[in-house]
């Protein structure tokens, strides 16, 4: 089985677990399973410790039951971490949280996305192309900014697998395939 699929066969069962007990729930879940993500990306030791073959269950269970208690988890996620580890699925926990995290936009009707800009754009700039784009797509949007001096001007805009390049790198691209055209 590849990673995805065995991340989104645990991710669509914790979501509906955690459906069942209301929205809540599903928040509380989502926003375990995004730290837990978040600690192993910034400790590989913590990644290399839930991956190795060599440490036994019970002592990954120590390590989650740890973790889970500073993140003060409900039952259903102790059980659902500590099923991981039985399971041998616990190197999968940052993509599995990844996916519910998907999931949960996608249930509250939340769109991820990323505008790319040349030039740094004031938070009164980013607030107000934040609901521009709110207004027109009719969602919430969560919007990251970046900087991208390569772009020359315009922005790029990435939500999901649609891009939408308004730079003017790629104007010049375009204008450039017209004359070699010769249109």
């Amino acid at each position: 089985m590849t990673d995805t699929v065995v991340a989104r066969r645990y991710a669509n069962a914790i979501f509906a677990l955690g459906r069942k007990e209301g929205d809540d729930a599903l928040t509380r879940h989502g926003d375990c399973l995004a730290t837990l993500g978040e600690m192993i990306a910034v400790a590989p030791g913590l990644d290399m410790t839930l991956k190795s073959p060599v440490i036994s269950v019970d002592e990954k269970k120590a390590v989650m039951g740890k973790l889970l208690d500073k993140l003060k988890a409900d039952r259903i996620m102790r059980n659902f971490c500590f099923l991981l580890a039985d399971k041998e699925r616990l190197a999968f926990l940052r993509e599995i949280a990844n996916w519910y995290g998907k999931l949960l936009d996608e249930a509250k009707g939340v769109i991820r996305g990323r505008l790319t800009t040349a030039v740094k754009l004031s938070a009164a700039k980013q607030a107000e192309l934040k609901a521009a784009l709110q207004e027109k797509s009719g969602a919430d949007i969560e919007l990251t900014f970046a900087v991208d001096k390569d772009i020359l001007g315009g922005m790029v805009l990435n939500m999901g697998d649609r891009v939408l390049d308004a730079s003017l790198r790629a104007q010049l691209g375009i204008l450039r395939e017209t004359f070699k055209r010769g249109e």
